[in-house]
């Protein structure tokens, strides 16, 4: 039989989290990210820099012989716990986890080297909506170029360069020049989504695209469930902290009975994502029973992420409804997340199919 994990953190893992804690502290404050919403420019370039330059956050599941950092999945996971807490507008997901997954299943050590570096910024062109191991969208090869349109490709604004799927069975490699990049309407203004077109571009063949793809989305979902954890965990602590402080009939409003439990019932569920979220992170970095550890995590932390910040947003009470306070940043970015590689739904039925339980 094989060891039980050990899925507390590390000496080195919270020290990482001591140091992303104190750099978001100082650089992504939630009226900053309020305020880029609201901008044309959603992405904080000036903090990915300090994340991907200055501590070397990006290159964390390279190795180091391909000039990243040579940590694992639980290192990332730990990073995402802390961009979770802050809904940091970086593309820490798609670029430094989605991306550079699939540039390791082609084996493409120059991209990797960038990506790690932080000088440049990947996406896979891969709607955000799709789950590990289902159909995805291709482009056309023609003549040697490629032509069509994908959809709902996030940080496809910020990206200088984009993975390909084709109809050929490869990924290729596109300069983001070489593309059109239109912004789509997103619930979540801190990972906008756009829509790739492809009219002739050139592109470099990486590799075959569906192990790629299947290795990205299953990393990306995986480790997703440890920034949903960091949101609700943040919402959390925060919606304890107003319920102390709030008055009503001279009284503490977090000393009220029925409230009391509706937090321990948060605590607990939490609680159990924190569970799912490191078990998912350990598997990845183990590779034993990976593609079961993230579908429990994703069957569990979507409906565990929005309930936390619905719960937030009414225990504020009418300071939770106001635009400028941030709970409505994390009931959006829950809300886009619950689809995000995957349905709940999408990822129990893959679960079934692992465990050999399907439904009649």
């Amino acid at each position: 039989m094989s060891a039980q994990p050990d899925l507390l953190y590390s000496e080195e893992e919270e020290a990482l989290r001591a140091a992303v804690r104190d750099l978001l502290t100082d650089h992504c404050d939630p009226a900053g990210v309020i305020a880029r919403t609201e901008s044309d420019a959603p992405h904080d370039r000036a903090l990915w820099k300090a994340l991907a330059e200055g501590m070397g956050l990006a290159g964390l599941l390279v190795p180091e012989a391909q000039g990243g950092q040579g940590a694992t999945h639980r290192e990332a996971a730990v990073a995402l716990e802390e961009l979770g807490r802050s809904v940091a507008p970086v593309p820490y997901l798609t670029s430094a986890v989605v991306a550079t997954e699939a540039l390791l299943a082609c084996g493409a050590e120059d991209l990797l080297g960038e990506l790690a570096s932080g000088r440049r910024i990947g996406a896979l062109a891969v709607g955000l909506h799709t789950a590990p191991g289902a159909a995805f969208a291709t482009v056309r090869v023609e003549d040697g170029t490629l032509h069509g349109e994908l959809t709902g490709i996030a940080d496809a604004a910020v990206a200088d360069v984009l993975l390909v799927p084709a109809d050929d069975g490869a990924l290729y490699a596109v300069d983001a020049d070489a593309a059109t990049v239109t912004p789509r309407a997103s619930l979540d203004l801190t990972r906008p989504v756009a829509t790739v077109t492809l009219d002739g571009a050139p592109g470099r063949r990486l590799g075959d695209a569906e192990p790629a793809v299947r290795r990205a989305l299953r990393a990306g979902a995986g480790l997703l469930a440890s920034e949903q954890l960091g949101l609700a965990d943040w919402l959390l602590t925060e919606t304890v902290r107003y319920l102390k402080e709030r008055k009503q009939f001279n009284r503490q409003v977090g000393g009220f009975q029925a409230l009391k439990h509706r937090l321990a019932r948060l605590w607990l569920e939490v609680a159990g994502l924190r569970a799912a979220a490191r078990n998912a992170a350990d598997a990845l970095t183990t590779g034993q029973d990976a593609d079961v550890a993230v579908a429990v995590a994703q069957a569990y932390a979507a409906q565990v992420a929005v309930h936390v910040a619905e719960e937030a947003l009414q225990l504020h009470g009418g300071l939770g409804m106001t635009w400028e306070h941030p709970v409505h940043l994390y009931l959006k970015r829950a809300k886009a997340d619950s689809i995000a590689h995957g349905t709940a739904g999408a990822h129990r039925e893959a679960l079934a199919e692992l465990a050999e339980l399907r439904a009649p």
